[in-house]
This record gives C-alpha cells, sequence and structure tokens, in this order.
C-alpha cells in the first residue's frame, strides 16, 4: 500500500484520482480549502477509512507539512485553474500558483517525496504548430493580458520542479494537461464542454467564443486518471515531462453541433466576440492539440474514450444529479 497526497483533492480531476488510488488500496490524504473545489466531489469517499480530507490552503506551510510527512508521495494538483478564473482573480491565481506549489516543493524537498505536478498546455502560449510537443517553445503574449500570466505561473512552477529535481534531487515528474473533462467538472470557470452540455440539455443557447475554428482536442478524465497512475508506478518518468491529453482534434463549432445532435437539443449556437466574453485584446490559439507519443512510448499510455461517448457521458451524469429526463 502507498499514501498518497493530493493537493486539490477535492476538485474535478483529483477526486477522480483520489477515488482510484483508493480502490487500488492505497491510503489518500487530501487538502483543500474548497475555492474551486467541492466537498460533494468527494463525499462518496469520506466512508472509507483509508481517506482523509483536510480543508485548507497549500499556503498554510504548517498543515501541509503534518500532511506531507505522512505520505509516500503527493500529487500537487491544487491550482487557480480556468481562463475566466484568471482573469477574474489575477492576484489570487498568481499567489496560489507561484507561493503554494513553492510550499509544497520546499516541503516534499524536506522530506524527499516523489511529487507529481499538474501544469497545463498554457505553457505553450501562442504556438500555432497543429501537435504540441514537450520540447516546443513557448511564445507568449503581453504581460498586460491577463491570461499569459497563469501560463507564466504554471512555467514557473515547471522551472521550480526542474530546479528540485536537480539540485535535490527530488523525484519530480511534470504532466501539461490538454482539456480533461468528464463528471464533476463545472462549466463556470468557462471550461467548453460542460457548458455546452448544460446549455444543450436546459434548451438555452449554446455560446461560442470567437468564430469557432479554434481546435483543441478532450480526454475523458478516467483516460486522464490512468495516465497519472502509469507516470507514477514508473522510475524513468521522474525527471520528466509528459503531455496528458487526447491528440484526436475537433474545433469548437463542430463540438457545438456535435453536442446538438448528440442529445437532440433544440439550442441555438450564438456566437460572442472574445473581448465580450473576457477582456479587450483577449488573445486565443488556433490549435490546442498534444503530440502524445511520449507517454505513449514510455509508460503504455492510451486514451480510449472518444468525443461522442464523453458528451453522453457528461450529459448522464448532469441528468442524473440534476433530474433531467434520460435521453435515449
Amino acid at each position: 500500500m502507498t499514501c498518497y497526497l493530493i493537493t486539490g483533492g477535492a476538485g474535478f480531476i483529483g477526486s477522480h484520482l483520489a477515488e482510484r488510488l483508493l480502490a487500488k488500496g492505497d491510503e489518500v490524504f487530501v487538502i483543500d480549502d474548497l475555492s474551486t473545489g467541492s466537498r460533494e466531489n468527494i463525499r462518496h469517499l469520506e466512508e472509507n477509512e483509508k481517506f482523509h480530507f483536510v480543508e485548507g490552503s497549500i499556503l498554510n506551510g504548517a498543515i501541509l507539512e503534518e500532511l506531507v510527512c505522512k505520505c509516500d508521495a503527493v500529487c500537487h494538483l491544487a491550482a487557480a485553474v480556468g481562463v475566466k478564473l484568471i482573469i477574474d482573480e489575477p492576484i489570487r491565481s498568481i499567489n496560489t500558483n507561484v507561493y503554494g506549489t513553492e510550499t509544497v516543493f520546499k516541503i516534499a524537498a524536506k522530506y524527499k517525496r516523489k511529487i507529481l505536478l499538474a501544469s497545463t498546455s498554457e505553457v505553450y502560449g501562442k504556438n500555432n504548430k497543429e501537435k504540441l510537443s514537450e520540447t516546443d517553445d513557448r511564445i507568449l503574449g503581453q504581460t498586460n493580458i491577463s491570461r499569459w500570466s497563469y501560463a507564466c505561473t504554471k512555467a514557473l512552477d515547471e522551472f521550480l520542479a526542474n530546479a528540485y529535481f536537480k539540485k535535490e534531487g527530488l523525484p519530480v515528474i511534470i504532466t501539461r494537461f490538454f482539456n480533461i473533462c468528464g463528471p464533476r467538472q463545472t462549466g463556470k470557470y468557462g471550461m467548453v464542454v460542460p457548458r455546452f452540455i448544460k446549455s444543450a440539455l436546459e434548451g438555452g443557447p449554446i455560446t461560442v467564443y470567437g468564430d469557432g475554428t479554434q481546435t483543441r482536442s478532450f480526454t475523458y478524465v478516467d483516460d486522464a486518471v490512468e495516465g497519472l497512475l502509469l507516470l507514477l508506478q514508473s522510475p524513468k518518468a521522474v525527471g520528466e515531462i509528459f503531455n496528458l491529453g487526447s491528440d484526436n482534434g475537433i474545433n469548437i463549432l463542430n463540438l457545438a453541433k456535435r453536442i446538438k445532435e448528440i442529445l437532440k437539443s433544440d439550442s441555438v449556437i450564438d456566437f460572442i466576440p472574445y473581448e465580450k466574453a473576457y477582456e479587450k485584446d483577449f488573445e486565443d490559439m488556433k490549435y490546442r492539440i498534444p503530440d502524445i507519443s511520449k507517454i505513449c512510448d514510455w509508460v503504455g499510455y492510451s486514451p480510449q474514450v472518444k468525443i461522442d461517448d464523453i458528451i453522453k457521458k457528461i450529459a448522464v451524469y448532469y441528468m442524473e444529479n440534476n433530474k433531467i429526463e434520460a435521453i435515449s
């Protein structure tokens, strides 16, 4: 049995990871300040004697140290998430992503704990290569455009991870998430798939930002968690960076149309300029799809759930929780 600490473990991905680790027989400690996570995400885990929840911030070094010293490994998922939240709460987001991560690494280094850092595809910035590989350059916008602060904070997290690996011998694995989606994810912070599906189920307009030609890939959370477990179990993954996602792309307008078709929805598709949805001079990328050959080759990762099934699974989750009549 291995004991894990998951920071941000009451969040969308963290709660699914906790669920899988407990199913394997591992012990799981979770710390979450519930600013974007939810107690409801982990309520079903609380009867398990190997599950432990602490409500608190990763900025609180004393609480964090009590947890790190009990565990064998740390999965650092706590972060400000979503483009909308970054723009709406820039100071809080920067503090959480920079100072919080620094606190986690400092304590993990003290106890020599393996640590998996959840980074993001945002670090690639405006690089419009059709499929991004781990060695591709970062291309960022101006500092007065809020969205790039997120990319910079997460890149700084990666620099910290690499520094602690090289200078302190801390066993670190870095993963860059590409649009992970599934049950328990909220559209509150701009996540497109749950936002579109909820609108389609409720019959409201499906709002597409920009012209909808921007292309993204989407990965079901169970596939992403499987990738995390494979990395955690691989000694050779230490000190490395891995894209984690699906390499099957779809443009956002076609995603909206596909959701309408699958859910048999009468929702209209509305288009809103970026500056109205976010802020003046907002910049977006034409492509954001990963090259996943490295993680596939190194640890045997292979995402299984296709976009149509992702849509159906999330729709079922909404219907079961909101008591919307099931779709045939």
